[in-house]
C-alpha cells in the first residue's frame, strides 16, 4: 500500500536506491536489472521518470512484513526511485485520492528549482514480480500511465495477470480493462486459469462478465455440464456404426467425469428416449391397423422404414446399456427394462413374421444382447435389483428368448452363445425368487432342454428348486 509522510531521502537519480541484498543473490541480480532496465531507456520531457520536470518521487519498496521474505529486518530495505508527474498519476484513482487536497501530511521536498516535489512510498510484495524483477510489473503499469498504449504492452496472459493485480491496487481502471479483454480473448493454460479464478472476486461486475461467463457456468442457464455430456452421448449413438473412434472418446469422457450422478441422469435420459422410440415403431409395426394381407406398396414401405428405425434405435440402446453397467448406474434401466411388458409383446410378433429377416436381420441379437447384458449385471449382484424387478425381467423377456432362439434357425454360432449364456443367466436369477415364483418361471424353461441331452443347466435348477421345496418334507421325516 502506499505511504505518506514518511522520512526525507536523498535522491539517487533515476537508477533508484538499491539496498544489500548479498543474502539472495538471485533476487539482488533481478533488483539490479530492474534499475538498469528503469534508467537504459533516456526519459522524454514531462515522460516517465523523468527527474528533470518530474513533481512526485515513488518509492517502491519490497514489503519485509511478508511471510516469504528473505530478508532480516536488518538487511536493508530494496526499493526503487521513480519520478513521476501527479498530472499523469491522476488517471489512477487511488493517485488521484493521495493527491487530492484532503492528504496535508504528504511529505514534500524541494527541488533545486525551488518547486515542491512529493515523496510516497508503495510497498510491493515480493510474489508480485517474480517472472523477471520484483518491481517490473509496477514499473510497467506506472509507465502504463502515461503512455496508454496497451496493446503493445500486454503480450501474454502472464503480462495480463501481473499487470492486471498491479492495476487493481491503483485502481487504474484504464488497464483493468484492458487486461480483462485480453484475458477474454486468449486462450490459458490450466494453471493461468486457476490465477484467473483467485482474481475474478475482484473485478467489476459489468467489465468482466464476458470473462467470467468463460469459466463460471451462468446460475440461470441449467445445468451445462450434463447437457454437454448428453449432447456428446448423442453425437456417440449416432455415430456410424464403423466410427468407433468418437464412440471411444465419449466413453473416456463418461468414465472420467467427476460426478457419478451426473453420469447417470445423462445416460438415463438417452436410454428413455430411445426405448420410447424402439416401443413406437414396434407397436406401429405390430399393430393390426398396419398389418394387412392387401398389396399395399404404401403401408409395406412404412413397415420397413419402422423395422429398420426400430434396429437402428435398439443398437444406440445396446451402447448405452454398456456404458451404464461399466460406470454401474443402470440401475433405472434394469427396472425399466423389466416393465416392458408391451414391447416385449410386440417383439414376439414381430420376429414371427418372416419380414424381419431381410428388413433387419440383426434386431433379435441386439435386442438380446440388451437383455442379456442387464440380466447378467442383475445376476453378478453389480446391480442390485428388487424381487419384483428379478421376477418380472425373466418372466417378460424369457417368452421373447424363445422366440428368437425357436425362429432364429439357422444360427451362427455367436448367436447360439448368446442364447445359451442368456438361458443360464435367466436360470441363476429364477434360483434368488420366492420358491412359489421360481416355479412358475422354471417351466417355461423346459425348451431349453432341446439345446442338448445333458442340459446340466437347466438340470441344476430344477434339482435346486425340488431341493428346496422339500425341504420341509425331509426335516418332518427327519424327526
Amino acid at each position: 500500500m502506499l505511504q505518506g509522510g514518511v522520512k526525507k531521502r536523498q535522491r539517487t537519480g533515476s537508477s533508484g536506491r538499491l539496498a544489500s541484498a548479498a543474502s539472495v543473490p538471485d533476487l539482488a541480480g533481478a533488483l539490479a536489472e530492474d534499475a538498469n532496465a528503469t534508467a537504459s531507456a533516456p526519459p522524454s520531457p514531462g515522460g516517465f521518470n523523468d527527474l528533470a520536470t518530474a513533481d512526485v518521487v515513488l518509492s517502491l519498496e519490497l514489503d519485509l512484513e511478508a511471510p516469504l521474505s528473505p530478508f532480516s529486518p536488518d538487511a536493508g530495505t530494496p526499493s526503487l526511485d521513480l519520478y513521476l508527474h501527479s498530472a499523469v498519476l491522476r488517471r489512477s484513482r487511488y493517485f488521484a485520492a493521495l493527491l487530492s487536497d484532503r492528504w496535508h501530511h504528504i511529505d514534500q521536498e524541494e527541488c533545486p528549482s525551488g518547486e515542491k516535489i512529493s515523496r510516497f512510498i508503495l510497498k510491493v510484495p515480493l510474489a508480485s514480480g517474480t517472472r523477471h524483477g520484483p518491481f517490473d510489473a509496477h514499473a510497467a503499469v506506472l509507465r502504463l500511465l502515461y503512455t496508454l498504449d496497451f496493446a503493445s504492452s500486454i503480450l501474454t496472459v502472464a503480462d495480463a495477470l501481473e499487470f492486471l493485480h498491479v492495476a487493481l491496487e491503483l485502481l487504474f481502471d484504464d488497464c483493468v480493462r484492458a487486461c480483462v479483454r485480453f484475458l477474454e480473448a486468449v486462450p490459458w493454460t490450466e494453471e493461468e486459469e486457476k490465477m484467473i479464478l483467485n482474481v475474478i472476486p475482484y473485478l467489476p461486475q459489468e467489465e468482466s462478465s464476458d470473462l467470467v461467463s468463460r469459466i463460471v457456468p451462468s446460475m440461470d442457464g441449467g445445468n451445462s455440464s450434463e447437457e454437454m455430456l448428453h449432447g456428446l452421448v448423442l453425437s456417440a449413438i449416432q455415430a456410424h456404426p464403423s466410427v468407433a473412434s468418437v464412440k471411444a472418446f465419449v466413453a473416456r469422457l463418461l468414465r472420467d467425469f467427476p460426478s457419478r450422478e451426473s453420469v447417470r441422469r445423462v445416460l438415463d435420459r438417452a436410454f428413455l428416449a430411445n426405448l420410447e422410440t424402439v416401443k413406437g415403431l414396434l407397436a406401429e409395426y405390430a399393430s393390426p391397423d398396419f398389418r394387412t394381407t392387401s398389396d399395399d406398396d404404401e403401408t409395406e414401405a412404412i413397415q420397413r422404414l419402422n423395422l429398420h428405425a426400430a434396429l437402428v434405435s435398439t443398437r444406440k440402446l445396446l451402447w448405452l446399456v454398456e456404458r451404464m453397467i461399466e460406470l454401474r448406474v443402470a440401475d433405472n434401466a434394469v427396472r425399466e427394462w423389466s416393465e416392458q411388458a408391451p414391447l416385449a409383446v410386440d417383439l414376439q410378433k414381430a420376429f414371427k413374421d418372416e419380414a424381419w429377416r431381410n428388413i433387419a436381420p440383426g434386431l433379435p441379437a441386439y435386442v438380446m444382447r440388451c437383455t442379456s447384458r442387464l440380466a447378467n449385471a442383475v445376476a453378478a449382484g453389480s446391480i442390485l435389483a428388487a424381487r419384483q424387478v428379478r421376477m418380472r425381467l425373466v418372466k417378460d423377456w424369457l417368452p421373447v428368448l424363445n422366440v428368437c432362439r425357436d425362429v432364429g434357425s439357422p444360427m451362427h454360432s455367436g448367436q447360439k452363445l448368446l442364447y445359451q449364456e442368456l438361458e443360464e443367466t435367466f436360470l441363476q436369477i429364477i434360483s434368488t425368487l420366492p420358491i412359489s415364483d421360481s416355479q412358475e418361471l422354471l417351466q417355461q424353461c423346459l425348451c431349453f432342454s432341446t439345446r442338448n441331452v445333458d442340459c446340466p443347466h437347466l438340470l441344476s435348477a430344477f434339482n435346486t428348486w425340488f431341493r428346496r421345496a422339500n425341504r420341509h418334507l425331509g426335516e418332518e421325516n427327519g424327526s
